[in-house]
């Protein structure tokens, strides 16, 4: 199955950095196509915006069968982001049903025939529109709900880190 993981994600790759998705850059770390870095130039139009987010994409071997792990190497203040800055979006969650969480059906979570750019084009959907009802961050996803201009200041002071870190 490696194998074919690894054509797989070489051919993923090849077509991200011809083709990437707005405000995307895509490489990989160490040489590894089970290891990538991101880098997310914050969403026109969102309270991200300007923000530059680096984050690594990280496959198991058995990918496509199962999604791999995102996790922002960025400060990130978001409900669906845990504090560590793993993303939790059902996209990336394993396929199937989960008896765990009825709100969540198979058909959102992780399928084979699903590739990165789809995990991609959902995290940026994810920067402008937060789901609070289930949460990873529960502190942002309070402060989302209950003190908005309290979220927007705290999200604005990450976006200018983020510059600043660059």
């Amino acid at each position: 199955m490696t194998d074919y993981a690894t054509e797989l994600l070489k051919r993923q790759l090849h077509e991200l950095n011809k083709n990437p998705p707005e405000g995307v850059s895509v490489g990989l770390v160490d040489d590894s196509v089970f290891e990538w870095e991101l880098l997310l130039v914050g969403p026109a139009d969102t309270l991200y915006e300007g923000g530059f987010f680096k984050a690594r994409l990280t496959f198991p071997s058995d990918f496509p069968n199962m999604p791999p792990t995102m996790t922002f190497q960025t400060e990130m203040w978001h409900p669906n982001v845990y504090e560590d800055g793993r993303v939790c979006i059902s996209i990336l969650h394993p396929p199937g049903e989960d008896r765990f969480n009825s709100q969540e059906s198979a058909d959102e979570r992780w399928r084979p025939i699903l590739g990165v750019e789809a995990i991609i084009v959902s995290v940026i959907s994810m920067l402008s529109d937060p789901n609070d009802e289930s949460p990873a961050n529960i502190d942002a996803a309070v402060q989302w709900r209950n003190d908005r201009a309290g979220f927007k200041k705290r999200v604005r002071a990450v976006v200018r880190k983020s510059q600043e870190d660059l």
